[in-house]
């Protein structure tokens, strides 16, 4: 059995876009609470046959775009050219000292792509080199002479709407894009284009019609009411975790440094809060529960911050189209108190999440000096996670 391709995602967000209105570029405006962007990376990043997204956005965006993903783990983003073809250029660069054997190359203005395409992308550049996603066209096709008049009516059949990601073997597509830099050729509309340019030969692949691509106001405004309509399964996850208490002078409580006279006896940073949520938020997706990604046995996690733990919980939910709602936390211990840290554990999780503080709720209570928490021998977590999914789950 051959091993499958070592696969990368290259995401170009380098546009101004601003057909779409909203006085700004629309890969950062909100779809239904979320940006753009982050919807169309989060399914790269979500994929287990994905090694590495690399994103490349416009240089005065490094901001706006560290705001918009900062629950993704992504490569660092590099800055895009004048052209699309330009960006697309940069972040093969970008890739080539660690090149995967293929590579996707998908637009931030796609926000609707599936793990399905996904899938279908890298087996078909593995299989060819090259290949496309198509869906057929569904009306009459005319070309029209400088006039305006109806010159030729195409054969609709062999028609096709190309859309991305485009996958290809990497050395092959680096090598085209080389080689039209170096010609000075930068009018190519898609990398399809050049690469038939560059004498590669394009297959296709099955798309999706709702991988449409967000251009207009009108497009943001028929998504909004889609996603609206589609995101009625409410899922609701429980969580809950324990650690004992070990030599130290603090304790990590959701994502916070808290003073304490001990620390917590624990592989990572112990921190119950987060890994609570995590339980909580992966209880809701079914997908198992935070030792199940994470084992204590691997010393990979040894000491590790909690927070990678959550921010990995939060891109499962995105990979299947879906979000968090709310997140609600209780801390069962005689102490610390959590009062005077509350609201300092509400902002950090509510960034980790990218969640509005007024959707996170942290509550402390003690269990009246019964049971190992009474004799402060540790904290145990209690956490409830809703979340919201496309019916389609």
């Amino acid at each position: 059995m051959t091993n499958p391709p070592r696969a990368a995602a290259i995401v170009v967000a380098a546009g101004r876009g601003l057909r779409a209105g909203g006085g700004g570029p629309k890969q950062y405006r909100s779809l239904a609470g979320r940006p753009v962007i982050a919807r169309a990376l989060a399914p790269f990043c979500g994929h287990s046959d994905i090694a590495t997204v690399q994103p490349v956005i416009y240089p005065d965006d490094a901001d706006i775009f560290a705001g918009a993903t900062r629950d993704l783990r992504l490569a660092a983003a590099v800055p895009g050219g004048a052209t699309r073809q330009a960006s697309v250029h940069a972040g093969l660069e970008a890739l080539a000292a660690d090149a995967p054997d293929v590579v996707l190359i998908h637009d931030a203005a796609r926000a609707f792509v599936t793990a399905d395409v996904i899938a279908r992308a890298i087996a078909a550049a593995d299989a060819t080199g090259a290949a496309i996603p198509v869906i057929p066209v569904a009306d009459t096709i005319k070309l029209t002479d400088a006039d305006g008049m109806v010159a030729d009516t195409p054969e609709r059949a062999r028609l096709r709407i190309a859309q991305t990601p485009q996958a290809f073997r990497f050395a092959a597509i680096l090598d085209a894009h080389r080689r039209a830099a170096r010609e000075g050729r930068s009018d190519f509309t898609d990398d399809a284009a050049l690469a038939e340019w560059a004498g590669l030969t394009v297959a296709t692949f099955e798309g999706d019609a709702a991988n449409m691509k967000l251009t207009t106001a009108e497009d943001f405004s028929r998504e909004e009411a889609r996603l609206a309509a589609t995101m009625g399964d409410v899922r609701t996850g429980i969580g809950y975790d324990v650690h004992a208490f070990d030599d130290g002078d603090h304790l990590m409580l959701c994502g916070v440094r808290v003073p304490h006279s001990r620390g917590f006896r624990a592989h990572s940073d112990g921190d119950v809060g987060l890994h609570a949520l995590v339980d909580a938020i992966l209880g809701a997706l079914a997908d198992g529960d935070i030792g199940s990604h994470f084992p204590p046995t691997d010393p990979k996690w040894k000491g590790a911050a909690s927070d990678q733990f959550l921010k990995y919980a939060l891109e499962r939910v995105a990979a299947r189209g879906g979000r968090v709602a709310h997140l609600d936390l209780t801390l069962i211990c005689e102490a610390p108190k959590i009062g005077p840290h509350r609201d300092a554990m509400r902002a950090r999780i509510a960034e980790i999440a990218g969640l509005p503080v007024a959707r996170v709720a942290v509550k402390g209570t003690t269990s009246e000096k019964l049971g190992f928490t009474g004799r402060q021998e540790g904290i145990a977590a209690m956490a409830v996670a809703t979340v919201r999914l496309p019916w389609a789950e």
